[in-house]
């Protein structure tokens, strides 16, 4: 209260005689030079607070106060995580808690042609070692009224949280995985090629029951390419949690990216979104598990550093 009545009072004075506003709003007048006197100095962490605004909108309020202190750090600030949270309260800046809403993920018929290789141990130590993927399915409310829908595929690799490959089709139909799976392939060749140690144990590619995934051209594939087929067992979705987390992960941000549910009109729209944010997931979006950086600058890290 007393701060905004030295507001108001430095900026009537050069309309009203000070004595009269003081008396008026019953402030001291040597309580008002001295408050005075603290606006005008320079505030010291104003450096501090500009960097962490501007990474704060810079990722639409995605960054909490820990993913902050580690951007500044990796800017050359020295401060640690309590400070950052104690600036940001101060400037009403509060990062978007994820909500606990359902999304669904595309079912398609169960069964099991596979073991559950991977059972549940999420832990990779070098990259194309263990993929995962599933479908899930978006719904847009168009201009006229009507329900259009959009399956994206994607492949995760559990070393470093990134997406390999990934697909969208309005149906959720084979073609949107097989084309994924071949979009992959082809970086796992590059990356072979690339020189990575020929030595490395098979790949695991993991999935739910989905009937994509139980096609014999799927299978086939795997095989051909000599990759490991891991099925999650039958009602245990948590055998896949790291890609469903991805899922939510990704729904909340574009969907709930401010106050207020982002509404898309066209399935050209929600493509558009979801392509600018898997890239920005692979790119720029800094996990504290990958020592605060993106997937993609991690990845290139330890490459860097293996070879």
């Amino acid at each position: 209260m007393i701060i905004n009545k030295i507001t108001v009072i430095d900026e009537l004075r050069q309309i009203y005689p000070l004595k009269q506003l003081l008396t008026y709003l019953g402030v001291a007048k040597a309580t008002f030079y001295y408050h005075l006197k603290q606006f005008k100095q320079k505030d010291k962490h104003q450096d501090i607070k500009d960097a962490i605004k501007k990474i704060y909108h810079t990722h639409q309020g995605r960054y909490g106060y820990r993913r902050i202190t580690l951007a500044l750090k990796q800017l050359g600030f020295v401060i640690n995580h309590k400070k950052v949270w104690r600036l940001m309260s101060q400037m009403g800046l509060k990062a978007r808690i994820r909500s606990k809403r359902r999304f669904s993920a595309y079912q398609g018929k169960v069964g099991k042609i596979a073991d559950n290789v991977l059972k549940r141990d999420f832990k990779a130590d070098r990259p194309n070692q263990k993929w995962a993927t599933d479908v899930t399915e978006f719904k847009v409310l168009d201009k006229q009224g009507n329900v259009k829908k959009l399956y994206l595929s994607p492949i995760m690799d559990l070393f470093n949280g990134e997406i390999v490959s990934y697909q969208m089709h309005s149906s959720p139909n084979y073609g949107l995985v097989a084309k994924m799976l071949d979009q992959a392939l082809k970086r796992l060749q590059a990356d072979d090629n690339a020189g990575n140690d020929s030595s490395k144990p098979q790949l695991i590619l993991h999935s739910d029951q989905g009937w994509h995934y139980q096609m014999q051209n799927y299978q086939q594939t795997l095989k051909d390419n000599n990759i490991i087929q891991s099925m999650s067992r039958k009602g245990n979705c948590l055998d896949n949690a790291v890609i469903e987390s991805f899922f939510g992960t990704l729904k909340e941000e574009i969907f709930f990216h401010d106050k207020h549910q982002r509404r898309f009109t066209s399935i050209d729209e929600l493509k558009q979104a979801i392509d600018e944010y898997i890239h920005y997931y692979n790119h720029d979006r800094i996990k504290s598990k990958l020592k605060g950086l993106s997937p993609v600058k991690y990845r290139r890290l330890v490459l860097d550093q293996t070879t």
